[in-house]
């Protein structure tokens, strides 16, 4: 066995349908260059499509809605004694808790970190007793990752200026990057001419998905025959959560399709003319990158990681945060757009995306570190 062979990585994020969706690029890159890879993540029905990636699967006891102190101080222990008897050579963590907890335990064995800050999370939208108590246990967790990531300069200044990490430690990626060759431009025939809106996200109230139903219905007594639809998972596990019933209650009403959620969503973002995220707060939402890859324009909310993904004005608008008339007004100036304003639209969006989003970018940014962290020379062509 190589020495890589020897070394196995482990992709640690709060759901399996995460790693598959949002880290196969970099898990498939890894087994490529000859590391062993795990990915530890609670169990979902993903386990099977990672594993045809090449990876192995270590399950992970994780409630990512709890606050009980004692369970989670229960589910602490269980990882430091999962390391102590795996023993990988480094951990890529990914979402709040799991960068906590795992910087935690690998303190322990002496195991590397590189933690991906993808966003701050509801702690740090809610305030309250949760972000303070969340501020010291990143300022103690985060003194020992070898490399932390952030997905905007902004959320980097949080941290710094919160004494939570160290400057030289922090790097900056263009959020998770996007797979230019699959999420590209295409044509889908819509003989009825209909425009259609779509919301892409987990559904929960600080996505915004309040304040885009409000638009649409507001939009809907101006603009019957639009659409407004929404993918994305329900019953997530968070406070934030919206219910099946209310989501239930906008299709009776005709103001919402629910699409339910899909792996395919190239084929749905191809049935739409604009998408549509009025988030709180984000890292680099991954879904405003893949429409902009097809082509698509934007519109979302000027807050931070939001407003970096698009170029207001050029590839699509900006609106206040948590202000469902100003979301309204945005989507109203899209569809009085010409096609051809649109399209330019589109056009500067694409190439945005391929210029400083392109996921092998992501991907070549953590060979780097991962190969600097192992002493492992990279091969050169």
């Amino acid at each position: 066995m190589s020495d890589v062979q020897s070394k196995e990585i482990w992709i640690a994020i709060n759901t399996t349908w995460n790693v598959f969706n949002f880290r196969r690029g970099l898990l498939v890159a890894l087994g490529e260059a000859g590391f062993r890879v795990a990915a530890y993540a609670p169990s979902d029905d993903y386990i099977g499509r990672v594993e045809t990636c090449g990876a192995r699967y270590v399950p992970m006891q994780f409630n990512n809605a709890s606050t009980n102190p004692i369970k989670e101080l229960m589910v602490l222990l269980q990882m430091v004694r999962l390391l102590g008897r795996e023993r990988p050579a480094l951990l890529l963590t990914y979402t709040p808790k799991v960068n906590i907890y795992l910087a935690l335990a690998a303190r322990v064995w002496g195991i590397p970190v590189v933690a991906n800050v993808s966003g701050l999370g509801r702690t740090f939208i809610a305030g309250g007793w949760l972000t303070r108590v969340a501020r010291i246990l990143y300022r103690v967790a985060f003194s020992w990752p070898r490399c932390v990531f952030f997905q905007n300069a902004e959320d980097r200044a949080v941290f710094l200026d919160n004494g939570l990490v160290k400057a030289e430690q922090t790097a900056l990626l263009p959020g998770s990057g996007v797979d230019v060759a699959r999420f590209y431009p295409r044509s889908t025939d819509r003989s009825d001419g209909t425009f259609v809106f779509l919301m892409v996200a987990r559904l929960m109230w600080d996505k915004g998905v309040g304040e885009y139903v409000s638009a649409a219905r507001q939009l809907k007594e101006e603009f019957p025959e639009v659409r407004f639809r929404m993918l994305g998972f329900l019953d997530v596990p968070s406070p934030s959560a919206v219910t099946r019933s209310e989501v239930e209650s906008w299709v009776s009403e005709g103001v919402i399709e629910y699409l339910g959620h899909s792996d395919d969503t190239v084929s749905i973002y191809s049935e739409a003319d604009c998408v549509v995220l009025p988030s709180y707060r984000e890292g680099m939402p991954k879904t405003l990158l893949e429409a902009a890859s097809m082509a698509l324009p934007t519109i979302t909310t000027d807050v931070p990681g939001c407003r970096q993904a698009i170029v207001a004005g050029e590839t699509g608008f900006l609106c206040k945060v948590r202000d469902a008339v100003a979301l309204a007004e945005a989507m109203r100036r899209m569809l009085l757009l010409s096609p051809a304003e649109r399209a330019r639209m589109g056009k500067a969006a694409r190439e945005r995306i391929v210029r400083e989003f392109d996921e092998k970018i992501v991907v070549g940014r953590y060979m780097d570190t991962v190969n600097n962290i192992l002493g492992v020379q990279r091969a050169t062509t």
